[in-house]
């Protein structure tokens, strides 16, 4: 099913890798600003939060 990577040209064997690096790493860095967004939304919403809380105590 799966044939040798000898068998293709070097350089586009190092091409493809490069490529799928890429990619790999726009969507680790898309993940990150997700996970950034939803910490800042949460943080917002915990702080509002506990101050509306502190104030209504």
């Amino acid at each position: 099913m799966f044939q040798s990577l000898a068998q293709y040209p070097h350089w586009f064997v190092v091409g493809c890798a490069a490529v799928a690096a890429v990619v790999l790493l726009w969507l680790v860095l898309k993940l990150v600003k997700a996970v950034v967004w939803i910490l800042l939304f949460a943080v917002l919403i915990v702080g509002g939060a506990a101050a509306v809380w502190m104030f209504l105590r």
